[in-house]
C-alpha cells in the first residue's frame, strides 16, 4: 500500500484529528486560518479551535487576484499563474502560523483548503441551457500540501455541483453537525461578501435542514467604503451611520430577479457590484444627488433588508427562533441593528457564544468537511436540492 494511503487510513481510524482548516472569502481581505481539534464525526463531531490568525493578504495579491475576480473577459494565463501562487502563498501562511504557534507540520494531520473563489456561476444566473452550475476556487492542493509537508483536502465545492447543488453555501454540513441542538430553532447566519444562513431544526430532523444564500453581505458596502473613503470597509458602521437610508435608491436594488427566486439558490459579486449599484442609481434618479455617506447607509440597509426577507420566508409563525451571527459583518452596528430592528421576538447573539469565534466559523467549517471525509460516516439529508447527502474535497499528497 502507498505510504500516504497507509497514513490517511490510520488518522481515518484515530478518535481525534488536528486540521487546519483555510478560507478566503470574497472580501480577499485575508486568509483564515484555524487549527481545530476535531472528535468524532456526523452528529457527534465535537470541534475545539486550539489556534487562529487572519493573515492578511497584501495589496499586490489583492491587486492580482481582482484581474481576474469575477470577470467573464480575463487573461487566462494570469488566472493559470494565479491558481499555483496562490496556493504555494497559502501554504507559506500555514507554516508561518505554525512558527509563531510553536508547532511543526508533523503536528498537524491535515490541511482542508477552501481556496480563492474568483467566479461563482450557478446556472440561474449565467442561464446557458447547456451548461450546468459551475464555480472555481484556486490556490492549488498540491501546491499547498508540498509547501505544508501536511495532506491537504481542497476544492470542496465541486462535488456539490456534481450532486445537483450549487456548491454552496457548504457551511450547512458543519452547522448542523457542531451547533444543532435540541429543542432550540438556530439560524446560523453569515454575513461575508455573500450573506448565507442554515435553518438548524430543534428536531435535529438532518432532512429539515435548510440553507441559501441571501444576496450582499458586506461586499457593496466594503466595494464602495474603498472607492468613496479609501477605507477596506466600513468599520463598526461609522460612514453608514452618518448618512440616511434613500428609499427609492434601496427599493431599486431590491429590484433584482435573485430576490424573487426560489430557494436555495447562491449569488456572488458576478451580480451584486459597483455596475449593479450605479444601473440601480440610474433608475432611481440618485446617480448625481446623493451623499457617499447616504449610499453607505442604503447599501447598509439593502443587505440588511435582503437578509430579514429570505428569513422570513422560511420561519413558521409561532415559533421561537435563535439568530448566531458571524462573518465581518457581525461587526457591523448598523447593520445588525437594522436585522434586529425587522425581526422583533428574535434572540440574537454571536457564534462565540456557541464557544467557536464567529471570525473563524466558515475556516473551522471547511475543516469539518475534511474532517467528514476521511472519518466520516453517512448522514442522509434526504434528497433536496441545496443539500445533496455528499463528501467533499480532493486529497492532495504531499510527497
Amino acid at each position: 500500500m502507498n505510504i500516504q494511503i497507509q497514513h490517511l487510513y490510520e488518522l481515518a481510524q484515530r478518535p481525534e484529528r488536528r486540521i487546519i482548516g483555510l478560507m478566503s472569502g470574497t472580501s480577499m481581505d485575508g486568509l483564515d486560518v484555524a487549527l481545530c481539534r476535531i472528535k468524532d464525526s456526523g452528529p457527534q463531531t465535537d470541534v475545539a479551535l486550539t489556534h487562529f490568525e487572519t493573515v492578511p493578504y497584501s495589496d499586490n495579491l489583492k491587486a492580482e487576484i481582482r484581474k481576474v475576480f469575477a470577470k467573464k473577459e480575463i487573461d487566462f494565463q494570469h488566472l493559470c499563474l494565479l491558481n499555483a501562487w496562490i496556493g504555494r502563498i497559502h501554504g507559506q501562511m500555514v507554516t508561518d502560523c505554525l512558527q509563531r504557534w510553536n508547532l511543526t507540520p508533523a503536528d498537524v494531520d491535515l490541511v482542508a483548503s477552501h481556496g480563492q473563489t474568483v467566479f461563482h456561476a450557478p446556472k440561474s444566473q449565467h442561464r446557458l441551457a447547456d451548461f450546468p452550475n459551475a464555480t472555481l476556487q484556486i490556490g492549488d492542493g498540491d501546491h499547498v500540501a508540498v509547501t505544508t509537508g501536511i495532506i491537504t483536502l481542497s476544492d470542496f465545492r465541486q462535488k456539490h455541483i456534481a450532486k445537483g447543488g450549487e456548491g454552496a453555501p457548504l457551511a450547512v454540513y458543519g452547522d448542523y453537525f457542531i451547533f444543532s441542538k435540541k429543542d432550540e430553532n438556530r439560524l446560523m447566519l453569515n454575513m461575508g461578501g455573500i450573506a448565507n444562513f442554515t435553518y438548524l431544526p430543534g428536531n435535529l430532523n438532518a432532512e429539515e435542514v435548510f440553507t441559501t444564500d441571501t444576496g450582499p453581505g458586506n461586499t457593496l458596502i466594503d466595494a464602495f467604503a474603498r472607492q468613496l473613503f479609501n477605507q477596506p470597509y466600513d468599520a463598526n458602521g461609522q460612514i453608514a451611520a452618518r448618512g440616511t437610508v434613500h428609499p427609492a435608491l434601496l427599493q431599486a436594488l431590491k429590484e433584482h430577479p435573485f430576490f424573487t427566486a426560489p430557494f436555495p439558490k447562491t449569488t456572488g459579486p458576478e451580480v451584486f457590484n459597483p455596475d449593479y449599484v450605479a444601473q440601480a442609481r440610474q433608475r432611481s434618479g440618485t446617480d448625481v444627488d446623493l451623499t457617499p455617506e447616504d449610499l453607505l447607509a442604503t447599501l447598509t440597509r439593502f443587505s440588511a433588508e435582503t437578509i430579514v426577507e429570505a428569513i422570513r420566508k422560511v420561519i413558521k409563525p409561532g415559533e421561537d427562533y435563535t439568530v448566531y451571527r458571524s462573518g465581518g459583518g457581525m461587526h457591523n452596528p448598523v447593520l445588525t441593528g437594522a436585522i434586529q430592528e425587522l425581526l422583533p421576538g428574535f434572540r440574537f447573539a454571536n457564534t462565540d457564544e456557541l464557544g467557536l469565534s464567529g471570525d473563524a466559523k466558515e475556516a473551522i467549517l471547511f475543516a469539518v468537511l475534511a474532517n467528514e471525509a476521511v472519518a466520516g460516516g453517512h448522514t442522509s439529508f434526504g434528497n433536496r436540492q441545496g443539500v445533496p447527502t455528499v463528501s467533499m474535497g480532493k486529497i492532495s499528497f504531499p510527497n
